[in-house]
């Protein structure tokens, strides 16, 4: 049935215009739209913005919902982090790993994420992470789009049989090829590690996703070999560089030439505010570094830059609910993006720009593309943000998968009882 939206604010403008969707795309967009011939559906969103779906770039859904399993992380450090994941991960079975997983994509869902990107722990002779997210992935094919990593979570050289296991992953199904240079045993193994990734990615023509540099070390410094392999081997918009955080410990000098470096090789840049705001700067006593990659100074450069979530509730990060949106609350502050225009571009970071780096429609709401939508309940972008708003309504494909009612508050004064919706009148 054709669906009539009226008074959308679609990202980027600030007038209400109607939206038609018809046949699973979008039919036509302008003032005063008139209503279809034949059998249709109007809802009026009474000013509400409208944007592309959202996208999450950078998510571990193998290790969702772990928090507390065997043990808590009571420093709630990264190498406590770690040591409990080793324990809980000799418990994985497919079908766990997939129930844990489907829930937590219901909830991306319900936020208005269609397209997602998840490392998969490939170190494990069984391969039982990838079973389970397989699984997943054929679930909810056509509803949300689901990319997996081959990630070496104990690295390519520094685990046994991990290349071998790499390439397994690969051609049981992994769409992506990941690494993860800065935790092999050392730095030459590190940059053998991003050559072999490079080398896979080529024979299987896949995308790369490497976890780069994600430690307060500014003696580690791999994402200067990806930039380079991408650019000798021709593979400019293939390959993303995730966390990055030790660049934003590195001299202003070898900073400024590696910005320029990575913008000749046209890498995409994950940064993952929620992890690492409370993971690095654990061996500063003052002042603590934010523990972040330089996300202005990349964004200034013209690179595509986009915010992941990382974890939801596992031994690393015992908080979220799955929302881009409280990652990009969280990068306003921690990025110190709180400008006019840098908190409206928080939202291009969570839906187009990682769009971008996935590889999936990122053209945004226009006549002829697919009627895929997220109605916020919110006026702006700055109020989405700044509320972490619910999603009114989710559409794929001009079929409504999820709506989102929000709670009514009311306040009682000496001038009488009204509601209260935290907007400036």
């Amino acid at each position: 049935m054709d669906l009539l939206l009226r008074n959308a604010v679609l990202l980027g403008t600030d007038h209400p215009v109607d939206v038609l969707v018809a046949g699973g795309t979008v039919a036509a967009i302008g003032a005063d739209l008139p209503a279809p011939d034949g059998e249709h559906e109007v809802e009026d969103l009474g000013g509400r913005l409208v944007t592309p779906p959202l996208v999450e770039p950078h998510i571990h859904l193998d290790a969702v919902l772990t928090v507390g399993q065997p043990r808590q992380n009571e420093t709630g450090s990264l190498f406590e982090g770690i040591a409990v994941w080793a324990e809980r991960v000799k418990t994985l079975t497919p079908d766990d790993v997939a129930a844990r997983a489907r829930e937590v994509m219901t909830w991306q869902l319900a936020w208005g994420v269609q397209s997602v990107r998840s490392h998969v722990d490939v170190c494990d002779p069984d391969l039982r992470a990838l079973a389970g997210l397989k699984q997943v992935r054929e679930e909810f094919a056509g509803l949300v789009d689901l990319q997996l990593v081959a990630f070496p979570q104990q690295g390519v050289y520094g685990f046994a049989g991990g290349a071998d296991l790499m390439r397994r992953a690969v051609e049981e199904g992994c769409d992506v090829v990941g690494g993860i240079p800065h935790y092999e045993l050392t730095r030459e193994d590190g940059v053998a590690s991003v050559q072999y990734v490079f080398d896979l990615a080529q024979e299987y023509d896949r995308l790369i996703d490497i976890h780069c540099d994600e430690t307060d070390d500014d003696h580690a410094r791999f994402v200067e070999v990806m930039a380079a392999e991408t650019i000798k081997r021709g593979m400019t918009g293939r390959v993303t560089a995730s966390h990055t955080t030790a660049m934003g410990s590195y001299n202003a000098a070898y900073a400024y030439r590696l910005v320029n470096n990575i913008k000749r090789a046209g890498l995409h840049m994950v940064t993952n505010p929620l992890d690492n705001s409370v993971l690095q700067g654990r061996f500063d006593v003052g002042p603590v570094r934010r523990g972040q990659t330089r996300v202005k100074e990349l964004v200034a450069a013209g690179l595509n830059v986009a915010i992941g979530h990382d974890s939801v509730m596992d031994p690393w990060y015992p908080l979220g609910v799955g929302d881009p949106l409280q990652s990009a609350f969280v990068m306003a502050h921690y990025g110190q993006m709180s400008g006019a225009s840098e908190l409206e571009y928080l939202l291009e970071m969570v839906t187009t720009n990682p769009a971008k780096a996935l590889g999936v429609d990122s053209g945004g709401i226009r006549v002829g593309g697919p009627a895929d939508l997220v109605v916020f309940d919110a006026p702006t972008a700055t109020d989405a943000v700044r509320r972490i708003s619910p999603r009114w309504l989710v559409m794929r494909g001009g079929e409504v998968v999820a709506r989102t009612a929000p709670a009514t508050t009311t306040v009682t004064t000496p001038a009488g009882t009204r509601e209260v919706t935290f907007l400036r009148p």
